[in-house]
């Protein structure tokens, strides 16, 4: 039995217009700012030792993505802090005996 699930990926085109693959780490929604944000990290990559990035999307008709940098010094704090959360709680589930 595999445990492996549906990598979600997403395309973005860097400042050259070079198109890059990057897989979704979790997606989530901040009642404080009442928008949603996902974490990406370049395909083939390791959250523990490579860039994860942040972007705050807005899903469109036909489920496309729009992508938003993130700005603003306070929305980043609460993206930082919920991205830090996430980390521990997998670390603890990684740590639990069964």
């Amino acid at each position: 039995m595999s445990d492996q699930e549906e990598v979600e990926r997403v395309i973005i085109p860097d400042q050259e217009g070079n198109e890059e693959v990057f897989e979704v780490l979790f997606k989530f929604d901040v009642e404080q700012t009442g928008k949603q944000y996902m974490l990406v990290i370049p395909e083939e990559g390791d959250p523990e030792v490579d860039e994860v990035y942040a972007f705050r999307y807005e899903e469109g008709d036909n489920e496309e993505l729009a992508l938003y940098l993130i700005e603003d010094d306070e929305e980043w704090d609460i993206v930082e802090s919920t991205f830090q959360t996430v980390l521990e709680d997998e670390d603890l589930k990684g740590h639990q005996s069964t």
